[in-house]
């Protein structure tokens, strides 16, 4: 089931002001730097990229906890920055979060009853029975069993509470879903249940996902659209199937390098893999920001900003002044 878009990021930008120490200069953070994606109903949008990259900014500007320093984010049409006090609790029902230990995101002290109920509660939506009713039939449909509804959240399995915070994400039938690393604190033997889980309830509901991930193999398997971040900008944006098959940013490339996959793929054996460490945020490189970790890099890579250019397919775009020379 896929629609027309439910989110829109045009030029999303975050920065913060931080200390630096006392009595020194205050510095700017460029948390995100002119971010800007479409995301279709019932379709998956991946974002990856390393530890300070940018990921979970961009998940707590689509969640709305947070207002971009710049740029707009319209959900459904609607800009979620400048919305009115009316709209926003419309707005809020419309996205919904997943975070990354589902320990930490379910309070311990309230039975899953309830937990499942007061997002339906806050909101002033149906009677207190109808809650009870709706929270019951949301276990049945995440694979759990109503009576579940009494126990509390010390008395499930990682994999079962991750499957009651996607049901609680999902009581108030949201347009988008912003998972933030939802799998990453499960065994992998229960990873492949989970993200099965999320694909049966998004061909069944049309909801999109902004699934946030560092793991490739999962973007590879629960996808439809990636984009690689690095220090908060976009490195490459691209269909996932051109994503894996065809790269063309030498960030990509280093990732994709990196990372273990079943059969491998013509060519990765010959990619450079990622080295170096992930310079401070709060002194990034001048020109493109990946240029101090690039095999590719020329002198001109330090003076140049490189835009998001076509990289030859429908889709795909990348930041990166030696695209032609890249293969």
């Amino acid at each position: 089931m896929t629609g027309g878009p439910v989110l829109e990021a045009l030029d999303l930008t975050r920065h913060y002001t931080v200390s630096t120490g006392w009595l020194k200069p205050k510095a700017t953070v460029r948390a995100l730097d002119g971010v800007s994606f479409t995301l279709a109903a019932g379709r998956t949008l991946a974002v990856v990229g390393e530890s300070g990259c940018g990921k979970s900014t961009l998940a707590r500007q689509v969640a709305m906890l947070e207002t971009p320093t710049a740029g707009a984010l319209r959900i459904e049409g609607h800009d979620a920055s400048s919305a009115s006090a009316a709209e926003r609790p419309h707005l809020r029902r419309s996205v919904q979060m997943v975070f990354q230990n589902p320990f930490a995101s379910l309070n311990p002290r309230k039975k899953i009853g309830a937990v499942l109920a007061e997002p339906l509660s806050i909101q002033g939506l149906a009677t207190r029975a109808e809650r009870e009713e709706r929270a019951g039939a949301m276990l049945a449909r995440v694979g759990l069993r109503p009576e579940h509804a009494e126990r509390y959240p010390h008395m499930f399995s990682g994999g079962q509470r991750q499957r009651i915070a996607i049901a609680r994400a999902l009581m108030l039938a949201p347009k988008i879903v912003v998972a933030d690393e939802p799998v990453s604190a499960l065994d992998v033997s229960i990873q492949a249940q989970v993200l099965n889980l999320l694909m049966d309830l998004q061909e069944e509901t049309g909801v999109a996902y902004v699934f946030i991930s560092h793991n490739l193999g999962v973007v590879e398997l629960i996808a439809d659209e990636v984009i690689v971040m690095y220090l908060g900008r976009v490195m490459e944006r691209a269909p996932k199937r051109t994503m894996f098959d065809t790269p063309r940013h030498p960030y990509t490339l280093a990732l994709l390098a990196s990372t273990p996959r079943i059969g491998g793929r013509h060519g990765a054996a010959t990619r450079p893999a990622l080295r170096g460490e992930l310079p401070s945020p709060l002194a990034p490189p001048s020109g493109c920001v990946f240029r101090t970790r690039c095999p590719r890099a020329v002198a001109a890579c330090a003076e140049v900003v490189p835009p998001l250019e076509s990289a030859g397919g429908p889709g795909h775009v990348a930041a990166c002044i030696r695209l032609a020379d890249i293969g």
